[in-house]
């Protein structure tokens, strides 16, 4: 079965990561530390995709994180190039972002969440030895990357390449997702993960407080701060994620909005920003203040909107990659067959569960099915779109 739950989280991290760049609130980052969240609940996923497959899973991540990007590669690079980008080898990084891609001056702010991309590029290559290493010393190699952070802002390595605090930054969230997928959380007492959580973001905070960025206390100007206080939210969010959360699926309009967004959260991550530079300009031609509730709830509608028409266009390429079949609107396959009822009453036929399918295998006669907790948790973790 799908964990519900942990869709819902990475629905929200969506939402709120737009709902952020339409209005530049920086308490939404206080409140939803959503990129840490969407790199614990990646990393929950590449350690069950190691565990299925070894390291080949790395090949496959990578498969169904480069075509969406491709995409839009295809229409931006050319038309920066047009415009003033020069043409270099470097352009190539548009296909495999290891490092900064080159952007013209409109194109580094409309395709600034590239970033995001880079550092999950890198966490993927290294998360075969980091998995391999979490599980023969799990506290140390939790702990190394706040270590990593702390030092390089207290100026012990001056020379740092920025890929280096990128590790420090977000790769500990990432090594708290291998704990959820390994059930360490799980498994760690309410009178140690609590107080755990409570310390962190009591130091988060205090570091937010007296470190504040040039946009006051926004976490993604403070990078110890937005460390600290991301791993506390981790640790309740997702270190007590429920087992399962079907009321999610009670509301038909929300279980399809969670199951959509899930399944096209690279797609929106990825054009929601150019959408958002696009209507900047909008604010002075009408007249609207940057400040003004009204401006900024029809801009967050029109951004949605704007992705949404692209989603239906293109969205379907995650699919494509993900190996299944393309759809413009995902869940629809599903819900209805989950209405008809006839594919759960036949053995060996994939029954819909919250989204996805279970297989089902026939039992023996007088023995009912049950899938063991293994095959349940393992289904829990499989990828449903990034």
């Amino acid at each position: 079965m799908r964990n519900r739950y942990l869709d819902l989280l990475r629905f929200l991290a969506i939402v709120r990561v737009v709902v952020y760049h339409v209005t530049g609130w920086a308490t939404l980052t206080l409140i939803f530390p959503a990129m840490s969240v969407m790199f614990a609940l990646a990393g929950s996923l590449m350690a069950a995709s190691l565990d299925r497959s070894g390291v080949p899973a790395v090949g496959r991540r990578l498969r169904r994180l480069l075509p969406s990007l491709w995409v839009v590669a295809a229409v931006f690079v050319p038309a920066m190039l047009l415009t003033g980008l020069p043409l270099t080898p470097r352009v190539l990084l548009w296909a495999f972002p290891v490092a900064d891609p080159p952007a013209n001056y409109w194109g580094a702010l409309a395709l600034s969440v590239i970033w995001y991309l880079r550092d999950y590029l890198w966490f993927v290559f290294a998360s075969p030895l980091a998995l391999w290493l979490f599980r023969r010393a799990p506290w140390p190699t939790l702990l190394a990357p706040y270590a990593l952070l702390a030092a390089i802002e207290a100026g012990m390595l001056p020379n740092a390449p920025a890929v280096l605090r990128e590790f420090g930054l977000y790769f500990g969230a990432w090594l708290l997702g291998f704990a959820h997928h390994d059930g360490l959380l799980r498994r760690t007492a309410n009178r140690v993960l609590i107080p755990t959580a409570l310390t962190l973001g009591a130091a988060g905070a205090a570091w937010i407080v007296t470190h504040p960025g040039p946009r006051g206390y926004d976490l993604n100007d403070i990078p110890l701060g937005n460390a600290l206080w991301s791993a506390a939210f981790i640790l309740v969010a997702i270190g007590r994620a429920p087992a399962s959360a079907a009321w999610v699926d009670r509301s038909e309009l929300l279980g399809r909005a969670v199951t959509v967004l899930n399944r096209r959260a690279l797609t929106v991550y990825l054009w929601h920003m150019p959408f958002v530079v696009a209507l900047t300009p909008l604010v002075d031609v009408v007249g609207w203040s940057h400040q003004d509730p009204v401006g900024l709830a029809i801009r967050v509608v029109l951004v949605f909107a704007l992705v949404g028409v692209v989603t239906v266009l293109v969205g379907w390429v995650e699919d494509v990659a993900a190996r299944r079949p393309p759809e413009l609107i995902p869940g629809g396959r599903t819900r209805r067959a989950s209405r008809s009822g006839g594919a759960a009453a036949r053995p060996g036929i994939a029954a819909p569960v919250g989204g996805s399918v279970v297989p089902v295998s026939p039992a023996p006669a007088g023995r009912a099915v049950a899938p063991t907790p293994r095959a349940a948790e393992e289904h829990t973790l499989k990828l449903s779109a990034r």
